[in-house]
């Protein structure tokens, strides 16, 4: 019996030892924080939870377990801040705004910011062009949306360059990560298929590939879902009505500005196009159908529109897991999927493509 109470304790000792070090300790001393308290959005246990943090003069402490590094985010100052936490004492302090605050205590956040200086040459480039950004003449505009197109590829090159030299690295898992939240799945596929099989198998690179097979629905060849909602009238609308037509389904709300900004471009082609063989179906995120309706109005959108008034939850984006409005799907006569998330420039210069 004693034998084996010595062989206990070891154990327990052994296991102690582990959850400890898997314990994440964050203090934080931010002079000018005048909340009460703060939110910090992460995820636990493969689940996204909320933690809410009493604040007292600036000062709050937060203590977690926290098997794997991670990004999580909160909004200090105003603003959704995102910084990486990992097990250990973790240190925040700064002054009044974001841009003072200092963390020390995170390997991975250390590694974060010393790749966010690469990308400074980037950042001093396109700042100014959102500047002018709708403010000028179109065909400036067309030159500004161009210029903005190239800064991105070249971010996503330097992104993906990245990835590959650092195939095990937490802040690689993250970069993967953000990709799959908006972008489409051959470029997620890319990446995540650069990712180290241990970084694959972290909790975070699992949600990942559970998310790749929600993208895998819109890659391109993919047959568009026969999806039926109801119109403004309250009257089914099944797709495959529209089968031998080119058709944007436009995924957009009444309460998204990007969303309105892009109707008169949408407006413009449709008129454009709406000849050749070309239509619209919009997909409201709406919630409230007199908003839904109003907006439809005001924009004066002529196509076909859809909705199941559920908002984030409509059963047709979450079926292909668009996280972001507006979003499109360019579906062929075929009923296929062609192109994703097309507005502005490249949309005007697609449609040109297949009908010019």
């Amino acid at each position: 019996m004693i034998k084996k109470l010595k062989l206990i304790m070891p154990a327990l000792l052994c296991c102690g030892i582990t959850v400890y070090a898997q314990t994440a300790n964050v203090s934080g001393k931010l002079e000018g924080l005048k909340e009460k308290e703060i939110s910090i959005y992460y995820f636990k246990d493969g689940k996204a939870v909320t933690d809410t943090v009493k604040v007292n003069n600036g000062q709050f402490k937060w203590v977690t377990k926290m098997a794997e590094p991670q990004k999580v985010g909160t909004m200090l100052f105003g603003r959704y801040y995102q910084f990486f936490v990992e097990s250990g004492n973790i240190k925040i302090s700064g002054g009044k705004s974001t841009d003072e605050i200092k963390i020390t205590g995170s390997k991975s956040q250390d590694e974060y910011e010393a790749y966010d200086k690469t990308l400074k040459d980037l950042d001093d480039q396109e700042s100014p062009l959102y500047k002018k950004w709708g403010k000028v003449s179109k065909d400036e505009q067309i030159a500004l949306e161009e210029k903005v197109d190239d800064l991105r590829k070249q971010r996503r090159e330097r992104n993906n360059n990245y990835i590959a030299a650092h195939p095990a690295s937490p802040l690689s898992i993250s970069m993967v990560s953000e990709k799959a939240m908006m972008g489409s799945y051959d470029e997620v596929a890319l990446a995540f298929d650069k990712l180290a099989p241990s970084a694959q198998q972290s909790e975070e690179g699992k949600r990942i590939s559970e998310r790749l097979a929600i993208l895998k629905r819109s890659a391109i060849g993919e047959p568009m879902l026969d999806f039926r909602q109801n119109d403004t009238d309250g009257k089914p609308v099944q797709f495959s009505a529209f089968k031998g037509k080119y058709v944007l389904v436009d995924f957009w709300a009444s309460w998204c500005g990007p969303c309105r900004a892009e109707n008169p471009n949408v407006l413009k082609l449709y008129n454009e196009y709406k000849d050749k063989n070309f239509t619209v179906v919009g997909v409201s995120l709406d919630d409230k159908g007199e908003n839904w309706k109003k907006a439809i109005k005001d924009d004066n959108m002529p196509w076909t529109q859809v909705s199941d008034l559920k908002g984030w939850k409509n059963e047709v984006s979450t079926y292909y897991g668009i996280m972001g409005i507006p979003s499109t799907l360019l579906i062929d006569p075929q009923g296929k999927i062609i192109a994703k998330d097309l507005r502005g420039l490249a949309l005007t210069k697609k449609l040109a493509e297949l009908f010019n």
